[in-house]
């Protein structure tokens, strides 16, 4: 084998297994085992090791003693230090492109709210977070501040890392999340002043961050207190 052939299956193996990482299909805690994931790919098993020591480096895989390779779940503290900062980069973010944001944007932006809306009836908590990024994608994306814009972008890959899906945790706040989503569209369509904008957007990143640790508190209050 090529050093390129190996790079090459190594590429694949990364893409295949984070693939399955983000949609679900490999779960936080499920182990990956190398054979087996070598044998499901038909691959040799040194591509699938450095596609895994490439995404434990990324934090989407941890390694134990005796345990082996394990899809990383949501560490919590990472998670709200996340959210914190993302509430404040991105609602800056969508308050400077406020003034440059078009009609046709606002409609595709409600479209793909729609397409949410329409979500919650079989709910899919991947598909539903996978449009929520394309939204807000279309209200932060005219930010003329390219410094602000690259903070946004590595919040938002900062939670891909940490497969984070509050809507899987908490499937009642993805309703909400809508409802918060129309009334963003609603003060942007209305020329509304870009702190009445960025006090919004911020409320509505504090609010899914604070579900997620409501359900925190419900389910584990132990693990939480470190976080206060």
């Amino acid at each position: 084998m090529t050093i390129q052939e190996s790079t090459s299956k190594s590429e694949q193996a990364y893409a295949a297994i984070k693939d399955k990482i983000l949609d679900g299909g490999y779960s936080p805690g499920y182990r990956l085992v190398l054979a087996k994931l070598a044998d499901d790919l038909g691959f040799s098993v040194v591509p699938v090791r450095e596609a895994i020591r490439r995404l434990e480096a990324e934090s989407f895989v941890t390694f134990e003693r005796n345990v082996g390779a394990t899809v990383a779940g949501i560490e919590p503290t990472e998670y709200l230090y996340t959210m914190q900062t993302l509430s404040i980069i991105e609602g800056a973010a969508t308050a400077l492109s406020a003034r440059l944001i078009t009609q046709a944007d606002i409609e595709r932006a409600r479209a793909i709210n729609t397409e949410m809306r329409e979500c919650l009836e079989n709910f899919d908590p991947v598909r539903f977070t996978t449009l929520n990024s394309d939204f807000h994608s279309v209200l932060f994306e005219n930010c003329p501040n390219p410094h602000i814009l690259d903070l946004v972008h590595r919040g938002w890959n900062r939670l891909k890392a940490l497969r984070s899906s509050t809507f899987s945790y908490v499937p009642g706040r993805a309703k909400e999340s809508v409802a918060e989503h129309e009334m963003l569209l609603v003060l942007l369509e209305s020329g509304a002043p870009a702190d009445d904008v960025e006090r919004a957007a911020r409320a509505h990143r504090a609010a899914t961050l604070e579900a997620y640790l409501a359900h925190r508190r419900n389910d584990a209050p132990a693990a939480l207190a470190q976080l206060y």
